[in-house]
């Protein structure tokens, strides 16, 4: 949150910048939105105790990590946009995909957990399922963030 304060106070002291100031913003607070929703995750799984991972998730979590690396080669290449359009669109539509196997995931992991647990301890398949929860809106919050990278782009290429 103080990075983004920091980036914002930046931003407004700034009297050029590579695109739309009102692009910029929004691409902070989605980012910065994945990272509390990350934040979010990583307290649950302290809060909940939470000591094994099924398959699923971590596998949602590797793509997580992967769609955090697509964010970050992201970046760089908004500097110069209109040179970079055909790798900031393969990068976004590769979150997207990331994000719909993450939601497939879910699903799968919400299934196995269900039938693990349905005669057994309810309590853990509350606790499973609050983590893909957790860790599948993550993913969206990645989805986001590609979205207004997408629209960035598109913006700049249509001016």
């Amino acid at each position: 949150d103080e990075i983004r304060r920091i980036l914002i106070d930046e931003l407004n002291r700034t009297f050029i910048t590579p695109f739309d100031r009102g692009d910029i913003k929004n691409l902070i607070t989605a980012m910065d939105d994945a990272i509390d929703q990350m934040q979010q995750t990583a307290k649950a799984v302290v809060l909940f105790e939470v000591r094994v991972f099924e398959p699923p998730m971590r596998e949602i979590g590797t793509l997580l990590v992967e769609c955090a690396n697509l964010v970050g080669r992201a970046l760089p290449l908004m500097q110069s946009i209109g040179a970079n359009v055909a790798m900031l669109t393969a990068i976004t539509e590769e979150i997207g995909k990331l994000e719909g196997r993450i939601d497939d995931l879910h699903d799968i992991g919400l299934k196995e957990l269900y039938l693990k647990h349905r005669s057994g301890n309810s309590m853990d398949f509350i606790v499973g399922a609050e983590i893909y929860k957790h860790l599948e809106t993550v993913s969206d919050r990645f989805d986001d963030v590609a979205n207004q990278i997408n629209s960035t782009v598109i913006e700049q290429v249509c001016a």
